[in-house]
């Protein structure tokens, strides 16, 4: 059984699980957060995925703010001062042009949810009254693994959202992962796409990968799948 630690966002984002499902709404804990607790880390921060509409989160909700409402995504404020949790409708994502970002969402259940999300170990959901983990993609079985691997094919996940080729890379060596033998060999095919990504996003990426005790490595997987030459060429 999985335990919040206490802190206030993860009660906040109890309180947020607690209060959906008094209205009848499907609510978890989603994403990073999970992994991390399975992994005993620490959250940077908690996320919610839930059966209720934009609107409707923000109706239950004193102070919120619509950061993404047309994608089903609102930010639940706490009483303290930064304490924020983010709730997102269970959606299923349609065609993405632009390399980055869906056209369109469609509002759904869990598992559909999860299958749109880039890694199987981002893909888990928590219920954090039982602490029992809903796992559709078996990212457990991965985190256990310490594989990065795509959920469902790894071509068709690069091709939605190109940045997730250096969020492949980032995630291995911040958790001393392996990548999966399919994930890697698409992120090496499709290497030079991630081109498409704003020079602000890949920067951002590649800050998170030097901050890290792993920035070695990343250099070495960054070089090995020619994503380096892609975004450094001047380095690679």
């Amino acid at each position: 059984m999985i335990e919040l630690p206490n802190v206030p966002a993860a009660a906040l984002a109890r309180q947020v699980v607690r209060e959906l499902r008094k209205l009848g709404h499907v609510a978890y804990l989603a994403g990073g957060c999970v992994r991390d607790l399975i992994l005993q880390r620490t959250p940077k921060d908690y996320d919610v995925a839930t059966s209720a509409l934009a609107e409707q989160v923000e109706a239950a909700f004193r102070k919120t703010v619509a950061v993404g409402k047309s994608f089903g995504v609102i930010t639940v404020l706490g009483d303290t001062s930064g304490v924020m949790v983010e709730v997102a409708t269970f959606r299923h994502d349609g065609p993405y042009t632009d390399g980055r970002h869906p056209d369109s969402v469609r509002f759904t259940n869990a598992e559909e949810d999860a299958a749109r999300r880039d890694f199987t170990i981002n893909a888990l959901f928590l219920d954090p009254e039982t602490g029992e983990v809903v796992d559709y993609v078996n990212g457990v079985r991965d985190l256990e693994a310490r594989v990065v691997r795509a959920v469902g094919d790894p071509a068709v996940r690069f091709s939605e959202d190109k940045l997730r080729l250096l969020r492949a890379v980032r995630f291995a060596c911040a958790l001393n992962f392996d990548i999966d033998d399919a994930t890697l060999e698409a992120i090496k095919r499709m290497a030079q796409e991630v081109s498409v990504c704003s020079k602000e996003r890949i920067r951002d990426e590649l800050n998170k990968m030097l901050l890290n005790p792993g920035r070695g490595r990343a250099f070495g997987l960054l070089f090995e799948t020619s994503l380096l030459e892609a975004v450094l060429p001047e380095v690679a």
